[in-house]
């Protein structure tokens, strides 16, 4: 099944035409397809979500960092000032 893209920004082509040249010997459509991958690989989230600092936060163990944080009904409405 063929599908056709068409771009018509010219240094959107030319960067193609470029990257093409240096990369594939000149695939278009190859340069294309590597440029998609490596989008959808930086999409998809792993490793630490702590970055450069590995170990610097702990969370005990009765604790769901997925857990909505305000469970209870807010009572500041409810509370008598002294």
């Amino acid at each position: 099944m063929a599908t056709v893209v068409t771009i018509n920004r010219p240094e959107i082509v030319a960067l193609v035409e470029t990257l093409a040249g240096r990369l594939t010997s000149g695939n278009k459509t190859e340069v294309i397809a590597m440029a998609l991958r490596n989008l959808q690989m930086q999409e998809s989230r792993s490793g630490s979500l702590f970055g450069a600092h590995p170990g610097s936060v702990t969370v005990r163990q009765d604790v769901d960092l997925t857990a909505p944080v305000l469970q209870d009904e807010m009572d500041a409405g409810l509370a008598i000032p002294p």
